[in-house]
Parts: C-alpha cells; structure tokens; sequence
C-alpha cells in the first residue's frame, strides 16, 4: 500500500460517522419502579415470612454468632468471659485425648450405622414394593417405630440390650452366647449401631415412595430381553432411587454425627469412655464441668467436619447419583 492510499484511508476513518468516540453510551437499563399493587405484595410478603426471620435471627444465627466468639474465651456461665483466643481449640486438638476418643467413636458409628441403615431401608422398600397381600399394614408397621419418641425407644432398647435381655435370649436359641453390650468396650458400640436400625422405617418410606415413580414400561422392556429380578433391580431400580440414596445418606450422616440422646440415656459415654461421641462431650464440658468456651470449640469443630463429609459426598455423588433430567 502507497503513502498517498495510507492517507486517504486515514482521512476516511477520521471523517467516519462511526467512529468509537461518537458512538452512543450504553446506559445500564434502570430498575422498573414497583406498582402500588407490587409494594403491597412485597409488604404481605415480609409480614408472613417474618416470624421465621425473627426465629432465624434470635434462636439460631444470633447463638451462633455468640458461640464463635465464646469458644474464643474462657467462660463458666458465672464470671465474665476471658478471651484467650484460639487456646480451646488448640488444647481439643492436641491436649485433649477425650476429644479424639470421641472423635474416633462418632466416626465408627457414622461409618456403619449410616450404611447399615441404608441397606436396610432399601431391602425393606424393595420387598414392600412387591404386590403381596397385606403390604399396606406392613408398610404401616415398618414405620411406627419412627413415630415413638427417641427417649422411650432408648428405654426399650436399655431392656432389650440387658444380659439378660431379649436380644441375648434369641441369640441363646442358636447356641450363641450374648456379650454384655452396654457394659464391654468392645460391645457398647455395635449395640448403639443396632439401636440406630430401629429408625429406618423413614427412609423406607422415601425409598418406597421413588420406587412406586419408576415407569413400569423398564421393567416391561427389560423382561423381554430376558433380564430376572436381580439384574432388573441393579439395572433399573438402584440407578433411578440413587438421587434418595443420595439424601438419606446426607440426612443419615449429619445424624449420626450429631448422635447424643442414645448415648447419654443408655451409657452416659461409658464404659471407660468408649461410647463417648462428640456432642454428649461437649454437652458434658458445658454443663456438667461448666467449661463453656471449651464446649463451644468443640461444636465448631465438630461443625467443621460435618460440612467436610458432606462436601465430601456431594464430591462422589457425581459418580453414582442418576438424575433423570441428566444427560451424561
């Protein structure tokens, strides 16, 4: 290109009507005012959700944040706080054995009762979704359990776990000889995992509930290839109830990490503090030796590694839960 070209380019760019600096502004398009009638609806509609946000404010994110700040002092409930800073949690997470045989305990129970439970309840769903007379009343019978309140089946459970109890009684008839569960080390933990299969009635209902939503039309199809039962369940029926696997599994470890009632009813942490979990120490620390600060750390960290495992499972879930609408 010749000098003379260059400049007749130039000049037809500087005389150019669309040059960038004449261009209009974009303006960001401003927020259409709210009607009359809208501002009446958002007045209705803080008026009937504040009861909640007051709940919310006073009775769970107000303690909350006054946690944080307690487990940072040195507190009896009777004198003013003393702050030391992050002492608490540094004496839970290395000068506090108890803190880390408790640790160590929910981990046990989360680890098996959460999985034992899951099974059950999938068992359960899968057999009570078979067309047999009287499903309806065994539906029914495999929930009540759910509705008796946590402390009377904790009771029951004292009766039926005794040496002389029920449960040792049924094994005797096959020639096993029962242990002491809620007094051998070695025994107290299983006997509370048995304890948390009372309460699988209510994912039974779930998982019976997303087994009566799978089209009969896969089972139809998959009857003409010559799929059995076994293979139809693996094949159909697991993959479209994971996504309720999914919550009860969530549902079930947030749970069982928060297990407390079972524990200070039946065994009060013992014997030598080996059904002692996290929150009937913590409960213990605040008021049983009134080291509020102490007892506030603890349920931070314990906090902590709930949303751990729950990040956790929402990490492998990508691999196993099946979403209809998920196109992979």
């Amino acid at each position: 290109m010749t000098a003379d070209t260059g400049e007749v380019l130039g000049a037809v760019r500087a005389t150019s009507p669309h040059r960038a600096e004449d261009a209009p502004t974009r303006r960001t398009p401003l927020r259409p005012r709210l009607t009359r009638r809208g501002r009446i609806e958002a007045g209705y509609f803080w008026l009937f959700i504040s009861p909640w946000l007051i709940g919310f404010v006073g009775f769970l994110l107000g303690p909350m944040i006054s946690s944080v700040y307690i487990s940072l002092t040195e507190w009896d409930s009777f004198t003013d706080p003393v702050f030391v800073g992050l002492d608490n949690y540094t004496e839970a997470l290395t000068g506090d054995p108890v803190f880390w045989k408790a640790l160590w305990n929910t981990f046990f129970y989360a680890a098996v009762s959460v999985p034992v439970g899951l099974a059950i309840g999938v068992w359960l769903a899968n057999l009570l979704n078979k067309k047999v007379r009287g499903r309806k009343f065994f539906r029914t019978l495999i929930y009540l359990p759910t509705l008796v309140p946590l402390v009377a089946t904790a009771m029951v459970f004292k009766m039926v776990l005794a040496p002389s109890g029920p449960l040792n009684d049924l094994l005797g008839l096959f020639g096993v000889d029962g242990p002491n569960w809620l007094l051998d080390p070695t025994w107290v933990k299983p006997g509370l995992i048995v304890l948390s299969t009372w309460g699988a009635g209510a994912a039974t209902v779930l998982l019976l509930s997303a087994m009566n939503g799978i089209p009969r039309e896969f089972y139809e199809a998959a009857e003409i290839d010559g799929a059995g039962p076994i293979r139809q369940f693996w094949s159909i029926t697991f993959p479209m109830i994971t996504p309720i696997i999914f919550f009860n599994l969530i549902m079930g470890l947030i749970g069982a990490f928060q297990i407390f009632s079972q524990v200070y009813i039946l065994t009060d942490g013992g014997p030598d503090n080996a059904s002692l979990t996290v929150v009937p120490l913590l409960f213990r620390e605040a008021f049983g030796f009134y080291h509020l600060g102490y007892a506030s750390a603890v349920a931070w960290l314990l906090f902590v590694v709930i949303i751990g495992f729950t990040i956790l499972a929402f990490r492998t879930a990508r691999g196993w839960v099946f979403y209809e609408t998920e196109v992979r």
